[in-house]
C-alpha cells in the first residue's frame, strides 16, 4: 500500500526503482483521459438529472397527499424507495465534487439532498467513504468490510465473535433480507456519529435529521392509519435498503481483499478490488454511474456521464499493462458477490473441534 511504504536510505534498490516506475502507470493514464476531456465539468447534465429527481420526488409528495388514507399508499412506498435511492446516488456525486468543483456549494448541496431528504448525515457518510476510497477492501483501513455484522474474509470469520459469528454462518442467504434494514441503519449511524469528534457540523446536521424525521413521521401518522403508516414503512424503507445494496455491493464484494503489508501502487490498488457492472444505459441510469467502478475510484471527481469513455481508455490502458481489469453482468456481479460471501464464512461452518 502507498502509505505503507518506508522512505528509503541510500541508493533505492532494484525492487524500489521498479515500484516508482509502477506509480508512474497511473500518470499516463490520467494524461489520456484529461486528453480526451473526460475531466470537465457537465453542469447541464447534472442539471436535467438533478432536476428530474427532484419532479420525481414532488410527484410521490403530492400522489401522498391525494391518495390519502389508503392501501394504494403502497406504491407510492415503492416509487418513493426509487427515488430515495437516486438522491442517495445525487448525494455520492456531490460529496465527490462531480457536480461543483468548490467545497462550499458540494457541502450545502450534500447537506440539502443527505440531511434534510434522505435522513443521513452528510460528514458521517463523507468520512466513511474517504476511507473506503483511500483503501478499498483492506481488511484494517476500509470500514466497508470490517465485520460488524458480516465477515469479509477467512481471517474475520476464525476470529468473529458475537453477531458476525452467528450471522456469518448463513450470511450468503441472509444478506438481501438484511439489505431491508440498511435505510434505516444509515439513519441510525448518522444521529450516532453526531456525538463523533470528527463531525464538522454535529448541531446543523442533527437539525436537518430531525427536521426529516419530523417531516417523514409526521406525514406517515397523519395522513395513514397506524397499520397503514408502519406498512409504508417498511415497504418504503426496505426496497430503499435493497435498492442501495444492489447499488454498492457488485462493486467490491468478491474481489481481492488486501491485507497489512501488502505494497501496490494507486493504481493496481484500485483496479484489482473494483469490478464493472455491464448492461448499458438501463444499469447505468439504475446505478447511477457506480457500475464503472473502476474508473469511478480512479477519478473519484469524474462527472457520471464521462465515465463509459474513460472505461473504454483505463480497459485499453490495463490490457498494456497486464493489469486484470475485471467486468460482469449485474445479475453475475450479485452472485460472485454471494459466492464469496459463503466462501469467506466456511469456517464458521466448520464443526468445532472436539
Amino acid at each position: 500500500m502507498t502509505d505503507q511504504l518506508v522512505l528509503p536510505v541510500g541508493p533505492p534498490t532494484r525492487g524500489e526503482r521498479q515500484e516508482r516506475k509502477r506509480g508512474s502507470d497511473f500518470s499516463e493514464l490520467s494524461r489520456r483521459i484529461s486528453e480526451a476531456g473526460l475531466l470537465r465539468r457537465r453542469p447541464l447534465y447534472y442539471t436535467v438529472r438533478f432536476g428530474l429527481v427532484a419532479l420525481a420526488l414532488a410527484g410521490c409528495v403530492g400522489a401522498f397527499a391525494a391518495l390519502g388514507d389508503s392501501w394504494g399508499q403502497v406504491f407510492v412506498a415503492v416509487a418513493l424507495a426509487v427515488v430515495f435511492g437516486q438522491l442517495g446516488l445525487a448525494a455520492h456525486d456531490l460529496a465527490h465534487r462531480q457536480v461543483f468543483s468548490g467545497r462550499r456549494p458540494s457541502e450545502a448541496g450534500g447537506l440539502l439532498v443527505a440531511d434534510l431528504l434522505l435522513g443521513m448525515s452528510y460528514g458521517w457518510w463523507m468520512n466513511k467513504h474517504t476511507r473506503h476510497h483511500a483503501n478499498p477492501n483492506h481488511e484494517g483501513k476500509d470500514p466497508d468490510v470490517s465485520p460488524d455484522i458480516l465477515v469479509w474474509s477467512r481471517r474475520q470469520a476464525r476470529t468473529a465473535r458475537g453477531l458476525p459469528r452467528f450471522v456469518g454462518k448463513h450470511q450468503a442467504a441472509l444478506f438481501f433480507p438484511l439489505l431491508t434494514l440498511e435505510g434505516l441503519n444509515l439513519s441510525f449511524s448518522s444521529f450516532r456519529a453526531l456525538r463523533s469528534p470528527s463531525m464538522k457540523r454535529p448541531v446543523l446536521e442533527g437539525a436537518l435529521l430531525v427536521a426529516h424525521f419530523v417531516v417523514y413521521f409526521g406525514g406517515l401518522f397523519t395522513v395513514l392509519s397506524p397499520a397503514k403508516a408502519l406498512v409504508f414503512l417498511a415497504v418504503h424503507q426496505g426496497l430503499f435498503g435493497i435498492y442501495l445494496g444492489s447499488v454498492f455491493a457488485p462493486n467490491h464484494k468478491g474481489m481481492p481483499m488486501i491485507e497489512e503489508g501488502t505494497r501496490l501502487d494507486f493504481l493496481r490498488r484500485q483496479v484489482l478490488t473494483s469490478r464493472n457492472v455491464r448492461g448499458g444505459a438501463v444499469v447505468d441510469a439504475f446505478m447511477g454511474g457506480l457500475n464503472y467502478q473502476i474508473e469511478h475510484h480512479l477519478f473519484p471527481s469524474m462527472p457520471t456521464p464521462a465515465l463509459a469513455g474513460a472505461q473504454v481508455i483505463t480497459e485499453r490502458y490495463c490490457a498494456e499493462l497486464g493489469i486484470p481489469y475485471h467486468q460482469a453482468g449485474l445479475i453475475a456481479s450479485h452472485r460472485e458477490a454471494l459466492r464469496h460471501l459463503r466462501s469467506v464464512g466456511e469456517p464458521l461452518r466448520a464443526p468445532a473441534e472436539g
